[in-house]
């Protein structure tokens, strides 16, 4: 490999990704993979990926801001895949490549001859990831799948929010989807280490989140109870989250029985003693009169002033902030999360893992489209 796309020293460097995902589950999953040191392709359609248009807002490169949140430490290719030479030209990109990510429809690659069977025939080392909405087979395999269908579909929706259905403020269902196929990535590049072998790997948004249900579908599973909204309270811990302050509000997590105590002493409320609230059953029994005890003598606080106070008796706590507050802080000043792509005026946050202490580089800005065609030669090359 010549030097233009030389690995830095970070765990995977050195992996070819080609990147044939679009919008964010995919390019988040491929994101994560440049983040680690993988060098990624992003091969783009002529018109670029959607995302490149979701704006207004707009970043210091012009390029929507939705865009960038998903495309650092990338290069960009832009080929028409109806074209037939810029369909031969993906498949010899593909040929030299370690991982071929892509969140195309069921069948889509399969019609343009490129489908993963023959792929890794040609390219036994291959790892293959498919990211769909509702899976290459069974009842919905047809379906145009989006994030919004899946938290919809899964229940998700059903247990968040406080009356209607209600949706998260991020598209859940394709991050956590896109975290899932960089695992399932992580783990075929460690197994191929010992086989030489690559694997195809199918990960669909709707199962993503019946995954990410946890404990709502377990206790639909165990106990027979179906999921339902509680908003900003939990149905299996009681005091457990959102609380109104003498100016505003608070989290404060209640997780077990010594933490439960040292709330009553502190905030000095002698009812928290009473037997009935002695174990986190008779809490969940009486909800209602925890809840109203804590809330009445958190009112007697400001959140500024109650945070600190809790977390110095062991009381999880934390004040309720919005994007700006959080990005503000200094926890994100003192933790060296916002940082300038080299070479750029794009302010982007950094990948959140560390490595020996050191967190990972943001090392190339989210490209702009086609921006590193001249580097084809240098991925063809033998």
């Amino acid at each position: 490999m010549v030097s233009r796309l030389a690995p830095m020293n970070l765990p995977l460097s050195g992996v070819r990704v080609a990147d044939f995902t679009r919008v964010l589950t995919g390019p988040y999953c491929t994101q994560t993979l440049g983040d680690l040191g993988a060098i990624v392709l992003k091969i783009e359609p002529p018109a670029g990926d959607d995302t490149r248009q979701w704006g207004p807002p707009f970043g210091a490169d012009g390029q929507a801001t939705y865009f960038q949140s998903c495309n650092r430490n990338k290069r960009s290719v832009a080929l028409d895949l109806k074209n037939p030479s810029d369909l031969e030209t993906a498949r010899r990109v593909i040929a030299k490549s370690d991982v071929l990510v892509e969140n195309f429809r069921p069948s889509t690659l399969e019609k343009l001859g490129l489908d993963p069977v023959s792929l890794r025939l040609e390219s036994p080392r291959l790892i293959v990831c498919r990211i769909t909405g509702f899976g290459s087979y069974g009842a919905l395999a047809d379906w145009a799948g989006y994030d919004v269908i899946a938290q919809g579909m899964s229940g998700f929706m059903s247990y968040t929010g406080s009356s209607e259905p209600t949706k998260a403020g991020v598209a859940v269902a394709d991050i956590f989807a896109g975290a899932l196929a960089c695992q399932g990535i992580l783990a075929a590049l460690f197994e191929r280490e010992r086989t030489g072998v690559g694997r195809l790997i199918e990960v669909n948004l709707l199962e993503a989140m019946l995954a990410l249900g946890s404990y709502q579908v377990s206790r639909y599973l165990g106990a027979g109870e179906d999921a339902y909204s509680q908003g900003n309270g939990h149905r299996s811990i009681v005091p457990y989250g959102l609380f109104k302050t003498r100016d505003g509000f608070v989290n404060v997590a209640g997780g077990n029985d010594k933490i439960f105590a040292a709330l009553g002493v502190t905030l000095e409320i002698p009812e928290f003693s009473d037997p009935r609230f002695s174990s986190n059953a008779g809490r969940i029994e009486h909800r209602t009169q925890v809840n109203t005890l804590l809330e009445t003598a958190l009112q007697r606080f400001s959140s500024d002033e109650i945070v600190p106070l809790l977390q110095a008796a062991g009381v999880p706590c934390g004040p309720v902030w919005s994007v700006a507050q959080v990005m503000q802080s200094e926890f994100v000043s003192s933790r060296g999360i916002v940082t300038t792509a080299p070479d750029s005026a794009v302010r982007v946050s950094t990948p959140p893992l560390e490595f020996d202490g050191q967190r990972l580089p943001v090392r190339l800005e989210p490209p702009a489209l086609d921006a590193h065609r001249d580097l084809l030669e240098d991925w063809l090359a033998d």
